[in-house]
């Protein structure tokens, strides 16, 4: 059994009204990284100096030295970049999230009674600024538990959020797997909040962003002037604010860091963005937890079938009729790459239909006799199944006149007699006279292709089944 963990379909077509508090056409979430005092540094224990977001260009890491400049314009996050953000931030009266590096707000006191007094959420970024991909689980699990234990004696209460950033493969379970965390953050692929399940554990995702983010101040290609910045965050704002007037509220996160949008020259374009914001009405800014709360008590999980997830026995006994009297059709589906994506009814009905769409001629022939005659003789005496019984019964099959049913039993006898199986239609997409109608035009068609639309028909038959399932 071969199955593909990676969700490419999300919400899909199926966005949920987000709902956001006073009727609200975009929730625009600031989050503020502070990372300074805890990036890769020997002082700090680390093998060498950072290189990663910093205005030097190239920046590469210096084993076992100190690296004096970059240091400092770390530093210049924390001595004068916070402060600016934190005037601007105040002053437009917008709370914001911080992702708190755990060792970086213990070199930062006064610093953190600034973000509490601003009654801003301080969410935990790690333990340290650094990478988190070849760690062994072992280790990373002991980092993530030694960053909210130093969180809570820094800060004074646990971290409610978590943001890893430079994440490995495990962060998101590891994190989940403490029950410590109302979101977590480490996540690109929304533009709403989701749950993921994790044994026991329902977990809500609130994805972040590394687009709308001053990273790219320091990265190529990125932003060279704050007006890049600034135009950009107007145009997503815009973007996301005309499909809240639509009817389909988005979230918004704006990723920001002490040292980059800090700087002067950069911060003018947020003011300028966070003004125009701010003349209207209705737009919603929140911290994270904010979000976090309004979604679990708006849209809470609810845990349901996921066919990817069944046992062979399981899925057999559950889809094994979807193709009429044909679980090997069923069968195997299951072998094949399922994941996410096929736990809707599109997605596992694509499974079904490739086995039978390969299958060898006379293995698809005998689906095809496998259906019954429209209201034919099994209909009469009782002897269809459950699926076949609603649909004719849905079509108006089951109400048929003397005359109707003399008409029936004449066309499905030379129909069956030309073609060598039963005229076949998917009756939710008619009714009676159109049926007639279709079998009227479609018996003077050579075997070939009514074949193949016989073969159609069917798949459409097990969309309709699959829908009744599933989402």
């Amino acid at each position: 059994m071969t199955r593909y963990p990676r969700d490419m379909i999300g919400y899909g077509p199926r966005i949920p009204d987000a709902q956001w508090p006073n009727g609200a056409k975009v929730a625009v979430q600031f989050v503020l990284n502070y990372e300074e005092g805890g990036e890769n540094c020997v002082l700090h224990g680390d093998a060498a100096s950072e290189a990663f977001l910093s205005d030097i260009p190239g920046a590469a890491m210096w084993p076992g030295q100190r690296h004096w400049n970059m240091e400092s314009i770390y530093e210049y996050g924390a001595r004068a970049g916070f402060w600016r953000l934190h005037r601007l931030f105040t002053g437009a009266a917008i709370p914001v999230t911080i992702y708190g590096v755990a060792s970086a707000l213990a070199r930062s006191p006064e610093q953190v009674a600034a973000m509490k007094s601003a009654g801003w959420e301080i969410a935990s970024h790690g333990l340290k600024w650094v990478e988190h991909k070849d760690m062994p689980e072992a280790e990373e699990r002991a980092a993530i538990a030694e960053a909210i234990r130093l969180h809570t004696e820094v800060v004074g209460e646990e971290p409610r959020g978590w943001y890893t950033g430079r994440c490995s493969e495990n962060t998101v379970r590891l994190a989940a797997e403490t029950g410590q965390f109302d979101y977590i953050s480490d996540t690109y692929d929304d533009d709403l909040p989701y749950w993921r399940e994790y044994g026991d554990r329902d977990q809500l995702i609130i994805p972040y962003t590394l687009e709308a983010n001053d990273m790219r101040f320091a990265t190529a290609p990125g932003w060279v002037t704050g007006e890049d910045f600034g135009s950009y965050l107007k145009d997503a704002f815009d973007t996301l604010y005309a499909e809240g007037q639509a009817g389909s509220p988005k979230m918004m996160s704006i990723g920001l860091h002490c040292r980059l949008v800090g700087r002067p020259g950069k911060i003018a374009a947020l003011k300028r963005f966070i003004d125009y914001i701010l003349s209207f009405d209705d737009v919603w800014c929140p911290t994270r937890l904010e979000i976090a709360e309004h979604w679990a008590k708006t849209h809470p999980h609810e845990r349901r079938e996921r066919p990817s997830e069944m046992t062979r026995e399981d899925f057999v006994s559950r889809f094994g009729g979807i193709f009429e009297h044909s679980a090997w059709i069923a069968e195997g589906a299951h072998d094949l790459e399922l994941g996410p994506a096929h736990d809707t009814a599109l997605g596992l009905h694509n499974a079904l239909a490739r086995v039978f769409r390969t299958a060898a001629p006379d293995k698809r022939l005998g689906v095809l006799t496998a259906h019954p005659d429209l209201a034919g003789k099994l209909a009469a005496a009782g002897r269809l199944t459950a699926e076949s019984t609603s649909e004719q019964a849905g079509a108006g099959l089951d109400m048929l006149t003397d005359e109707e049913r003399e008409t029936f039993t004449r066309l499905n006898g030379d129909y069956v007699e030309k073609h060598g199986f039963p005229f076949i239609i998917a009756v939710r997409d008619h009714d009676k006279a159109s049926i007639m109608a279709a079998f009227d035009r479609r018996i003077g068609n050579d075997r070939d292709t009514e074949f193949a639309e016989a073969c159609r028909q069917v798949e459409r038959i097990a969309e309709f089944r699959l829908k009744d399932l599933l989402p």
